[in-house]
């Protein structure tokens, strides 16, 4: 199923809409507790390199000139791994978030980066702990979130067994109308299979104006990025998903047995039996 949904009250419609530049933010500031390891957890490498790493060339992949890696556990080390990396010289800047307050609010860390050029340029914001993401993923993304000139987007994944994942709630047109988190969702959102894979785009004039009004009232007492979506749809804004993510990608790392299967998918796909270069 692929579904594409979009509020048509936003008035920021027409042809001859400017060409916009595009940045990606990657969070990368987890401990990752359950790695058993006092590694960053986005610094776990699949196949011979970090995992946040795949992340950063799919972004750049896609059209991403600027990638802003959100860190904490660990920063100095992800820094001096980037600074090793020549091919990734003068793309690649860090924010840094010293306490854990949850999504929205890492976002928020990458504001200084981001702000000089934020109402001519779009913005991916990804987690660094999913390498199985695919350019053509956040390629199929970009391109529905400009031609429906959308404040926000997202990709959504159908998958069999949705726990642990927040869900995509749809509106009696089938328009997407906020996104719950599992620990938030009620009986009959928790048996939703559309899930959110963490594979956004927006405005990101928009993104930050939405952010700086989202609260931390929920379960877990954070500042989460998905609120966002709401925010800008009750705003008469265009929000938009498409069902876009391969059920296999979906899977990020958070243990070692999860980190050996998404190497060895990884593997697969490139037809590699060991190693791994920059």
């Amino acid at each position: 199923m692929t579904n594409h949904t979009t509020n048509p009250t936003d008035g920021r419609s027409g042809a001859n809409h400017p060409a916009r530049g595009l940045v990606a933010v990657i969070l990368a500031a987890g401990k990752g507790t359950r790695m058993q390891s006092d590694l960053p957890k986005v610094m776990h490498p699949v196949m011979g390199r970090p995992m946040v790493h795949w992340v950063v060339d799919a972004a750049r992949a896609a059209g991403a000139t600027k990638v802003v890696l959100v860190i904490g556990h660990g920063a100095d080390l992800v820094r001096d791994y980037f600074a090793g990396v020549p091919a990734l010289a003068g793309q690649v800047e860090f924010a840094l978030q010293e306490k854990q307050l949850g999504t929205g609010h890492a976002v928020m860390m990458a504001r200084p980066n981001l702000e000089a050029n934020a109402s001519a340029t779009d913005a991916f914001v990804l987690c660094g702990d999913g390498p199985l993401i695919r350019p053509e993923t956040l390629a199929t993304l970009l391109g529905l979130h400009r031609r429906d000139q959308a404040a926000a987007t997202l990709a959504t994944s159908l998958i069999a067994d949705p726990k642990g994942y927040g869900r995509i709630v749809r509106d009696a047109a089938g328009r997407l109308a906020r996104i719950v988190e599992q620990k938030d969702a009620t009986e009959a959102e928790r048996a939703i299979r559309e899930i959110n894979p963490s594979y956004y785009c927006f405005r990101t004039d928009d993104l930050f104006s939405a952010l700086a009004r989202v609260g931390n009232k929920n379960a877990s007492g954070e500042y989460y990025l998905t609120d966002v979506f709401e925010l800008l749809r009750n705003d008469g804004r265009t929000v938009s998903a498409v069902d876009a993510v391969p059920p296999e990608d979906v899977l990020s790392v958070n243990d070692p047995a999860q980190l050996a299967e998404v190497d060895a998918i990884l593997r697969r796909r490139h037809g590699a039996a060991a190693g791994g270069a920059r």
